[in-house]
């Protein structure tokens, strides 16, 4: 008797600027709230760092946790997080455990984005601020096999294109062709 091996279930990797896109709306829904709730001084304010590292949690981890692998940016461009066994995609959400290490990965790039965009008058090298998260997301464009940044490698994860979501790039392609069309009547 032989052990067969079955056929894995082919998942479609995603596009680099879906996926960045995607971050950036759940980075710009955070940001907005913690800056609404935190104060509107110039500086590091712990305020401000603690509603966004909870709304962060809550968005990127619970959501997702319990929305097949979506939060709000992944649902609005259509992609999902799954779980990665020995280099092959499994059709899993990744546990609570896994999602909380890369989104605490991430959430410490956003953080200090955040901390960048809330200083940048006062202190215009504060910009430099966004290089741990574009190292750590950059690395994906350096993985052409699987797309991997350095938070979905350290905790098993991949990012694939789904079926169910909101399609706002592809809503907003639409929209953009119509408006041209418009211009040239």
């Amino acid at each position: 008797m032989t052990i067969e091996r079955l056929p894995q279930k082919h998942y479609p990797k995603a596009e680099i600027g879906r996926r960045g896109m995607a971050l950036g709306l759940d980075f710009l829904g955070v940001w907005l709230v913690s800056s609404l709730l935190g104060g509107g001084d110039i500086g590091i304010q712990i305020v401000q760092i603690l509603v966004f590292v909870i709304f962060w949690l809550i968005l990127r981890v619970l959501v997702v946790y319990n929305n097949q692998g979506q939060s709000l940016g992944r649902w609005a461009f259509d992609l999902k997080v799954l779980e990665v066994e020995d280099g092959e995609v499994v059709g899993r959400i990744p546990d609570l455990l896994s999602l909380l290490k890369r989104e605490v990965i991430i959430g410490l790039g956003a953080l200090l984005v955040s901390i960048a965009l809330s200083n940048i008058r006062a202190n215009p090298t504060a910009i430099l601020l966004v290089l741990p998260l574009a190292i750590d997301c950059g690395t994906a464009l350096s993985d052409a096999q699987m797309r991997q940044a350095l938070h979905d490698r350290y905790c098993g994860t991949f990012i694939v294109s789904s079926r169910r979501g909101y399609s706002l790039d592809i809503k907003i392609k639409r929209l953009v062709d119509n408006m041209r069309r418009n211009v040239r009547r």
